[in-house]
């Protein structure tokens, strides 16, 4: 995949607040008179993922949805259910409790992704 699309796909994510979907990336893009294809954004966001550049949560539907990661370090999130108003977490208590557990049942090369989702103060006070 050319750097321009994958840049693209970077600006777009930049230009939000909030995980977006692939598909509204995509209609930001179009909208925008890119001929980008949706297949394309996709590995875009794929490569990005890996890359630690975007996070990506699962939504309580199972649909993925990304945004510009604003820091290459290991962290979590907390997320608004309402707004979707998301906060990056650091958790060294997490970390511990995960590597113990890794560790009591003998997993190695452990990964975890953790996101807690609440209602922020803003929209609690709405």
């Amino acid at each position: 995949m050319t750097t321009a699309r994958r840049d693209a796909v970077r600006r777009a994510l930049a230009g939000g607040e909030g995980f977006r979907s692939a598909q509204d990336i995509y209609a930001v893009l179009r909208a925008e008179g890119s001929k980008i294809g949706l297949t394309t954004v996709y590995r875009a966001l794929q490569a990005l993922s890996e890359s630690g550049e975007v996070d990506v949560l699962r939504t309580a539907d199972g649909e993925a949805v990304y945004r510009a990661c604003s820091s290459v370090e290991h962290h979590h999130h907390l997320v608004c259910r309402s707004c979707g108003r998301t906060i990056e977490v650091a958790g060294p208590a997490v970390e511990k409790w995960a590597d113990a557990l890794a560790a009591e049942h003998g997993f190695t090369e452990m990964t975890h992704t953790i996101e807690i989702f609440g209602t922020c103060p803003d929209c609690g006070a709405s």
